[in-house]
């Protein structure tokens, strides 16, 4: 048996519903004799407006947050929370409700909600797009929700028809009762409907029968994000408004001491004031996603953007060395402390303390059996030693919000990940009650991560209190870029112990980096092999750093897969049947009690992508390699096939086999496996942020390299495992394989090793 399983089954189709008629409040309200439905609990649906023009409205219905309504045309108006940043939750959350309400799908409108926790429970996650975790923890949810509204109009039939509930069906938005040849639509019911008390147990529908859920639909916003319709936070625009740009220090380990020239800034063209800002005050604790770079910078405002950057290009400023300083956030519920050291950090620094403590005792984190003991007895030691650079999220709409502070009022308009995080900071450094805040969420260029940390938005409502005016706040791309918040830099080293008989006895691995460790203890290969020791440390730093897609999984799963791919051709074993190996004793006779993946489902999207890629098949001169990895409660293995051409990879094609659970959407799942893997293999092959003194050594996109579009695959072949498991994450699962599968496909082709990111510097192979 597996000592680990994560995912259950769709559950029994029968529930009890447990939700009071406070928690399902209902409205009867519509004069056209519409439903209206609030679920309090749907903390899930996430979605912007999907309207056909052929779409004919309803005569009249309310639009509130938070709510699934029918108007008496039939037509239903989901609206959906969760923030959107092109995963595609904005279709796949509102298919499920939509499933089990058994509607039309195109008589469904998607609207995005704006931000509520009363309406969005969930405390500060209840809005939050981030952590793959937006369809996994919705799921029951979204079904409840269609579940509940589609019982209440049968029940609304069975009464206007007078026969048993059991008896009525439903099909594309009617109710049927077979017998008697009769039928109403949704709209016709949904008055009454709205009056009914609320079942105390309700069925899902039966996943064989599935209309919508399993089925391509497009993306709703398609029409709007072709046609350039503003939907980003960066076409905000409203009368009247200003525009202000950030002036931040020019390293991380400076602060502001003084403006050298405001009077001479202020009679630019355009200009209308300039000063300090200082974004956190003593009144304000800031919350664990409350990251800040530069607590002090300089904010110029202007009556157009082109002014304001002509303006910061005239500023001239004093910085000074910040002291080293600990404050205390609030995480979640826990004091935590945090250290920012004073000093200009450096890479070369950096690198070599992460060696230092890599050569030494670290802090235990798991040990199984006698490590020690098998690697003094061992005939030979495997040792490799891997490391990665910090990594900006170059996000392609750089940060901004739109800020309207009045004396006891606030707007914020923005891309955002997670507005349950940053309203509690805004309410404490402007002083005025969270339920006087209103944040409305637009769709965002870009996320990854970097727009959990919403520092940007205090920044702007600062602003905006302190010319007490509507202000639209921007970062250039240079900002965005030398202030952070960065993918940490890590180094792990990766040891093996082999016997006389070539068998593996024993596992170490140490890890550490700035300012986190990236080690995963109980991840594979623990609990496949007797004897198994991880250790970390981590090292402080004032470079902001934050969640990089899959955070700590996007180094480590490139280090594991690399070691893994390395150590079974030490073994003389098939890179991928080694795995499988390790995994059968992980299923059969797992060692220890914490390992947190399920081997069962691994060797699962292993064996799926050997078979899907014809592994130990193909042209002689096509060179592959896997790499497989378990994250955010999936499993995602990929071969990655590549030639050599003028000393550069040029990858072919990526075959994906992908085990999410039940797949919602297909196109747009497979669309988002294939953005992971082009994502993955441009950071594999250049991403890198390097400091001297403190200062970030790239600024713009003609220094920090990307991948352009002759360098993605060819071809991306994405394989889904066919299960009825409960959806879990696919937004970041595909992301960090790619790093060792690329890095074991190019030693394939070369005979090169390769244990430095970025794998490709100054136009070659770092071997």
């Amino acid at each position: 048996m597996n000592n680990f399983k994560l995912s259950s089954i769709i559950e029994m189709n029968s529930f009890k519903t447990r939700y009071n008629r406070r928690s399902f409040m209902k409205s009867s309200a519509l004069a056209g004799g519409g439903m209206l439905l609030s679920f309090s609990w749907l903390a899930a649906c996430k979605s912007d407006a999907h309207i056909t023009e052929a779409l004919e409205l309803p005569d009249e219905w309310f639009d509130f947050n938070s709510y699934l309504k029918i108007g008496n045309n039939g037509v239903v108006t989901i609206y959906s929370p969760n923030p959107e940043f092109g995963q595609n939750v904005i279709t796949a959350m509102p298919m499920i409700v939509a499933e089990e309400l058994d509607v039309d799908w195109e008589k469904v409108i998607v609207e995005q909600a704006p931000y509520s926790q009363d309406k969005y429970p969930g405390g500060a996650f209840g809005q939050f797009t981030g952590g793959s975790r937006g369809i996994m923890m919705k799921w029951k949810p979204l079904r409840t929700a269609g579940a509940t509204a589609k019982y209440l109009l049968r029940q609304a039939a069975a009464q206007q028809w007078n026969v048993p509930i059991e008896e009525v069906t439903t099909e594309a938005g009617v109710c049927f009762h077979k017998k008697t040849e009769q039928q109403s639509g949704y709209g016709e019911l949904a008055s009454v409907a709205a009056s009914l008390a609320i079942p105390e147990e309700l069925s899902f529908k039966d996943p064989s029968k599935y209309k919508i859920i399993g089925h391509s639909k497009a993306n709703v916003e398609a029409d709007k994000i072709i046609t350039g319709k503003p939907l980003f936070g960066i076409d905000y625009n409203t009368e009247g408004m200003l525009y202000a740009m950030p002036v931040f220090p020019p390293s991380f380990g400076m602060t502001l001491h003084r403006i050298r020239n405001s009077e001479s800034i202020r009679s630019m063209p355009g200009i209308e004031a300039v000063f300090p800002v200082e974004t956190y005050n003593e009144d304000c604790k800031p919350g664990f996603f409350d990251t800040n770079a530069f607590p002090e910078f300089i904010a110029i405002v202007g009556k157009s953007t082109w002014q304001v950057m002509q303006a910061k290009k005239k500023l001239e400023a004093v910085w000074t060395p910040i002291e080293a300083k600990t404050r205390k956030v609030d995480r979640f519920g826990t004091e935590v402390e945090i250290h920012t050291p004073a000093g200009l950090e450096n890479t070369t620094d950096h690198n070599a303390k992460m060696e230092s403590l890599l050569a030494g005792p670290l802090q235990v984190v798991r040990k199984d059996g006698a490590p020690e003991e098998a690697f003094r007895n061992a005939d030979r030691i495997i040792e490799r030693h891997y490391t990665a650079p910090f990594l900006a999220h170059n996000c392609m709409e750089p940060m901004n919000t739109f800020a309207h502070v009045q004396e006891d009022r606030v707007k914020i308009v923005g891309p955002l990940q997670a507005p349950g995080l940053i309203e509690p900071t805004l309410s404490a450094r402007l002083g005025i009650p969270a339920e006087h805040i209103d944040i409305e969420m637009t769709r965002m260029g870009g996320g990854f991560g970097r727009r959990a940390y919403s520092e940007y938005m205090v920044e702007a409502a600062i602003i905006s209190k302190a010319v007490n005016a509507p202000i639209k706040f921007m970062y250039s791309r240079e900002d965005d870029m030398k202030k952070g918040v960065y993918r940490p830099s890590y180094q792990a080293i990766y040891r093996a112990a082999l016997d006389k008989e070539n068998k593996l006895t024993a596992i170490h691995i140490k890890a550490g980096g700035v300012p986190e460790s990236p080690l995963f203890a109980n991840r594979f290969p623990a609990g496949s092999v007797d004897n198994y020791l991880a250790e970390e440390f981590s090292i402080d730093s004032n470079i902001t750093t934050g969640a990089f897609r899959a955070p700590r999984s996007n180094f480590m799963a490139g280090a594991e897969q690399s070691f893994l791919d390395e150590l079974a051709m030490e073994m003389k074993k098939d890179p991928i049947d080694f795995r499988l190996e390790l995994l059968q004793r992980a299923k059969e006779n797992p060692v220890g009690k914490s390992n947190d993946y399920d081997a069962e489902r691994y060797a699962g999207v292993l064996q799926l992508v050997k078979e899907k890629s014809n592994w130990g098949q193909g042209d002689e001169n096509v060179h592959r390699g896997v790499s497989a990895y378990f994250c955010h409660n999936s499993y995602a293995a990929h071969v990655l096939e590549l030639r050599i051409v003028d000393d550069q990879p040029l990858i072919q094609k990526v075959t994906c086999a992908i085990d999410c659970g039940l797949v919602i959407n297909p196109d747009a799942a497979k669309n988002m496996v294939e953005g992971g893997v082009i994502d993955g293999i441009g950071n594999a092959l250049f991403g890198e942020m390097t400091f001297e003194n403190g200062t970030p050594q790239k600024s713009n996109f003609h220094e920090y390299r990307m991948i352009r579009m002759a360098e993605a695959p060819d071809q991306i072949d994405v394989h889904f495992v066919q299960n009825e498991i409960d959806p879990t994450g696919l937004g970041e699962p595909p992301f960090p394989p790619v790093f060792g599968a690329l890095a074991n496909a190019i030693h394939a082709a070369t005979g090169k090793r390769l244990y430095k990111q970025p794998f490709l510097k100054n136009g070659a192979l770092l071997g």
